[in-house]
């Protein structure tokens, strides 16, 4: 088994989001790779520039960041060819690894654009070197930058940022640095090609929280009524535990909770509701252990969101 390392470079409409592709926002301009074996030994580097077929120029801000030309473009493949063969180079026996949770949601986005995502089964496990390097390096929540995360391991910047294949490259040397039991205890999973089927839902435990993917349902308002949705339980016994906050809708648009477990203590409850590309629906929850000030935290939160919307519907009766 090898891992992939790959980073992407992609296009956005030059005229702004008005002029977007709705199926297509992000269009992929560039794929680079490096192949490890298990023991982090750098095999193989990939790189293909990609012709645009959607955008016909590349937004200022993409060409302040990346120092690509449109006429350097001109010269690049097909995407669909372009992918073909870095999938073939991938080979079979594989698993990718990316700076970041968002370029395999591009890279079946594309390949879907095309016609091509059967050739990718999902949902797709990865491990976001990003997201680990913030483990090990004790910074989780925040996501470093990988300019960022070189610096701080100390490793020479022999080349400019915002390449695919130099920025493949800088993450594969911080991913052979990472501790391995961390690494393999710490899987991504991207849910672009997300569960259909209560046979699907996904369900996974990690060293401090739960994670759970629901089936797609038709109507956004069945999702959090859903039985299996709304349920809680510990992430460390896995038993039911009693509802202490029932969920109610944050300020992102979010729903929140906060349960108790009478071994483990105050649980936060998270459940963010995913609008997919054919007008359905499902639900990313997760499970997590707190301490009771920030189960307080969370309750002012509910009491102080109650009181703006009961003060708006009282404003909006008087107009």
């Amino acid at each position: 088994m090898n891992y992939i390392v790959f980073d992407l470079e992609w296009n956005q409409s030059p005229g702004g989001k008005k002029y977007s592709n709705s199926r297509l926002p992000f269009e992929i301009i560039e794929i680079g790779a490096v192949k490890m074996n298990e023991q982090r030994e750098v095999l193989d580097v990939f790189q293909r520039l990609v012709k645009p077929q959607v955008y016909n120029w590349i937004h200022d801000s993409i060409h302040e960041v990346i120092h690509v030309d449109y006429k350097d473009l001109a010269d690049g493949v097909p995407f669909p060819q372009a992918v073909e063969e870095f999938l073939d180079w991938c080979g079979e026996e594989r698993v990718f690894c990316t700076w970041g949770n968002q370029d395999v949601m591009e890279l079946q986005r594309n390949m879907k654009y095309y016609g091509l995502l059967k050739k990718i089964k999902g949902p797709v496990t990865y491990y976001d070197a990003q997201k680990i390097y913030g483990i090990c390096y004790k910074e989780d929540p925040c996501r470093r930058s990988l300019e960022y995360a070189i610096d701080k391991m100390r490793l020479p910047k022999a080349q400019e940022f915002h390449r695919a294949l130099t920025d493949a490259k800088y993450t594969g040397e911080i991913f052979k640095r990472l501790d391995m039991q961390v690494v393999l205890a710490n899987p991504s999973i991207d849910v672009y090609q997300n569960p259909k089927t209560r046979k699907e839902e996904i369900y996974l435990s990690y060293p401090n929280y739960d994670e759970y993917v629901s089936r797609e349902f038709a109507e956004k308002e069945k999702v959090i009524k859903d039985r299996e949705v709304a349920s809680t339980r510990c992430p460390v016994c896995h038993l039911p535990a009693k509802r202490k906050i029932r969920w109610f809708m944050n300020n992102s648009r979010a729903y929140e909770s906060v349960s108790f477990c009478q071994k483990h203590g105050y649980i936060k409850g998270k459940v963010r509701i995913r609008h997919t590309d054919e007008d359905a629906f499902y639900a990313i929850k997760t499970l997590k252990r707190i301490d009771e000030e920030k189960a307080e935290e969370i309750r002012e939160k509910r009491d102080s969101l109650r009181k703006k919307r009961q003060t708006k519907r009282q404003s909006e009766k008087f107009v």
